[in-house]
């Protein structure tokens, strides 16, 4: 029997919820009404009254200040435009990926031009690159030119970068993690 695969649903975006209405509990609030102006300080009831009146929501906008900072406005619309912005800000960050350019101690001159063009091109993006330097059997006993061979490869880039670990031993060999200017 053919097993079907259903497509996972895609995550709401969760933004911080706001209280509302009947949920507010603090009593005096200071009140921002629907045209954005300031009224000041004044009860509970009062401010859930005026918001009624006009039709609209009472919201705690900050509930932490001292009293809570409450303002007359559509929840809604509110709570969509929060979510909107929230999706736009998590678009923006700038996501930074370690990529990695592995040599070997015995790497031919084209393969190491292959593997420069390749590293400038991850530098170019604005990603960080692992250059490593693998050492298999015999090798292992000539750590010295491994460390040659780390130091001129990265003499040979021609895209400026900066150096975020020196050259360290690890089990197999050498690393350093460089990244873009």
């Amino acid at each position: 029997m053919r097993r079907r695969f259903r497509r996972k649903p895609k995550k709401k975006v969760q933004v911080p919820q706001m209280r509302a209405n009947d949920r507010i509990f603090a009593d005096p609030v200071v009140l921002i009404d629907h045209n954005g102006e300031h009224v000041g300080e004044i009860g509970l009831t009062e401010a859930r009254a005026m918001a009624e009146s006009v039709g609209l929501d009472l919201v705690e906008v900050s509930p932490k200040a001292q009293p809570p900072v409450c303002k007359i406005l559509d929840y809604g619309k509110f709570q969509y435009a929060q979510a909107k912005q929230y999706k736009q800000n998590k678009s923006q960050q700038k996501v930074v990926s370690t990529k990695g350019v592995r040599i070997g101690l015995r790497t031919d001159t084209h393969d190491l031009t292959f593997k420069k063009r390749q590293a400038e091109k991850f530098l170019a993006k604005g990603n960080k690159v692992k250059v490593e330097i693998i050492l298999r059997g015999r090798e292992k006993a000539h750590q010295d030119l491994a460390k040659e061979n780390i130091t001129h490869f990265l003499e040979t880039l021609e895209v400026p970068f900066r150096t975020e670990e020196d050259i360290k031993r690890f089990p197999g060999g050498f690393n350093t993690i460089i990244a873009p200017e």
